[in-house]
């Protein structure tokens, strides 16, 4: 059964950093491409960055270039969202999601995606 659980969300000043980890079951883990995704209410869920299983594809949102860096762990079957310099407009609660199989595609489509987690809250304030 898939299982994605994500943790490290919180509460922080702008400027302020975060890792967010995805911990992942053996199975779900061995999926193509994982991903985080964030949403605020109201609104489409929008793609934050992707790393495909062998860590040599790395996509990432304009909005999070250069202040982001994302990371998996093969050994701990987590992957990890690192962000630093957050924005109170990082505000939002993170998901994590993997694709079982290939694709060239990058990710920032959540349709591409077959299994996601509950969600961890991010709120940055100014």
């Amino acid at each position: 059964q898939a299982q994605l659980r994500e943790s490290g969300g919180g509460f922080v000043q702008s400027g302020g950093s975060l890792r967010l980890s995805c911990a992942a079951s053996e199975r779900t883990f061995s999926g193509y491409l994982m991903a985080w995704f964030r949403q605020v209410p109201g609104e489409e869920r929008e793609f934050v960055a992707a790393i495909s299983q062998s860590g040599s594809r790395l996509y990432f949102a304009d909005s999070v270039k250069g202040r982001f860096t994302l990371s998996r762990d093969h050994a701990e079957k987590t992957m990890y969202l690192q962000m630093n310099s957050l924005k109170p407009e990082d505000t939002a609660v993170y998901y994590c999601a993997v694709r079982e199989t290939f694709t060239l595609r990058n990710g920032s489509d959540p349709r591409d995606f077959d299994y996601w987690g509950q969600g961890t809250q991010v709120t940055v304030s100014s």
